[in-house]
């Protein structure tokens, strides 16, 4: 069959979103565009359209399946991008995701379905990554809600949004100072940004892609990030918690980064009496954290708008037997081997905070009251396991 690159556009910040698949049609030749509006699920159905840089090509709908609009989504996705293929008229096909719909699940929904996704992009205004990343709203009370059973977060949405795409399609906006801009680099610092219009394509530089040519190389940025690959099992890797990309020490423009790294285990309930202050302390905070009456149990700490999700990621492997390693992705073992102790293995503190204007010193205060005291930690994991549960209600042991 002919080949098609599929390209997944994503991100809640809707006006940038929609200048990067402008551009994004604009910069490349026979590319066409595959929307499933969820707004429409409140009614039973999901709209599909299908357009190209002329206008609308195709519409249709898609039934919810158990009450779900993501759902239908992704019921519907692969046979039309299957459609689009086979109908071979178009060489790339851009997935714009509607608006809280994350970009991880859909291109291993596209994968799975054996096409090739070649780019991954969140799209993203400066301005708004603080207001976004802040805002602790439910999807619901905002209508970005993708199922019924939505419990996520305008805050906690954006922020896998955003840390998920390799490529960020960056909005020119008159609004976003240094600030907003150091916030965003240091939130991703290993993503790929790329300046584009806000809005006009026309307004942005482009290259003369209008006539057809298969083998010729995409000269625009942004089309060469949407055609230039994309590696589904290293996107993943990188956000698991025993082995993510983390970022690094920064401190500019207002914003800082704390990296915090410790081999003690947490006192269960000194941290989690201290969880609200913590997480509150920055705009964003991730990695995976040890407590003391778990010591097996690999946790993952993700915060976002003054609310954290605390979940188990299974055991560090440490506490896995030797036979059991080869079962382990080789990512995650050379992870470990990067950060092996002598005495705990890969069990540790490892935690990321951002935000402007990060009280630094005062943090790092409060997260060393909570681990285990000298006495407490010399009598041992038997002593440790006697410890209050106290994180048993909110992992829902």
């Amino acid at each position: 069959m002919p080949e098609l690159s599929v390209v997944i556009v994503g991100g809640l910040h809707a006006d940038a979103r929609k200048a990067a698949v402008a551009r994004l049609l604009a910069d490349v030749s026979d590319s066409v565009v595959l929307h499933h509006d969820l707004a429409t699920a409140a009614a039973g159905t999901v709209i599909r359209t299908v357009r190209d840089a002329t206008g609308l090509l195709d519409a249709g709908e898609a039934p919810l399946v158990n009450d779900c609009a993501c759902c239908a989504l992704r019921e519907d996705l692969v046979p039309e991008l299957l459609r689009i293929r086979d109908a071979g008229t178009a060489r790339m096909a851009v997935v714009e995701l509607w608006d809280s719909v994350e970009p991880k699940a859909m291109a291993e929904v596209v994968a799975a379905g054996g096409l090739t996704v070649t780019g991954v992009l969140t799209a993203v205004d400066p301005a708004l990554v603080l207001p976004y990343l802040g805002n602790g709203d439910d999807l619901a009370e905002r209508g970005l809600a993708a199922a019924a059973t939505d419990q996520r977060t305008v805050a906690d949405t954006f922020a896998r949004q955003l840390e998920y795409a390799p490529v960020l399609a960056v909005a020119d906006s008159p609004d976003a100072d240094d600030e907003d801009r150091e916030l965003l680099a240091q939130l991703h610092p290993t993503a790929r940004q790329i300046p584009i219009g806000h809005g006009d394509p026309a307004g942005a530089e482009q290259d003369d892609l209008t006539v057809p040519a298969p083998r010729r190389r995409p000269a625009s940025p942004l089309a060469r990030a949407a055609l230039g690959g994309f590696d589904i099992e290293a996107a993943a890797a990188a956000q698991h918690p025993a082995c993510a990309l983390l970022p690094a020490e920064a401190d500019a423009h207002g914003v800082g980064t704390l990296v915090w790294h410790r081999r003690r285990p947490f006192h269960p309930e000194r941290l989690y009496e201290a969880l609200e202050d913590i997480t509150c302390a920055a705009a964003r905070s991730r990695g995976r954290f040890w407590l003391a009456d778990k010591p097996d149990v690999l946790l993952h700490w993700d915060a976002a708008g003054g609310a954290l999700c605390v979940e188990s990621a299974g055991p560090w492997l440490a506490s896995l037997p030797d036979a059991a390693w080869d079962m382990v992705p080789p990512v995650r073992r050379a992870a470990a081997a990067l950060d092996w102790h002598p005495e705990h293995g890969d069990c540790c503190q490892h935690l990321v905070f951002t935000s402007p204007g990060l009280d630094r010193d005062g943090l790092e205060r409060l997260l060393e009251s909570c681990l285990l005291t000298d006495a407490e930690y010399a009598a041992g994991r038997t002593a440790w396991k006697r410890l209050p549960p106290a994180f048993d209600t909110l992992l829902e042991v």
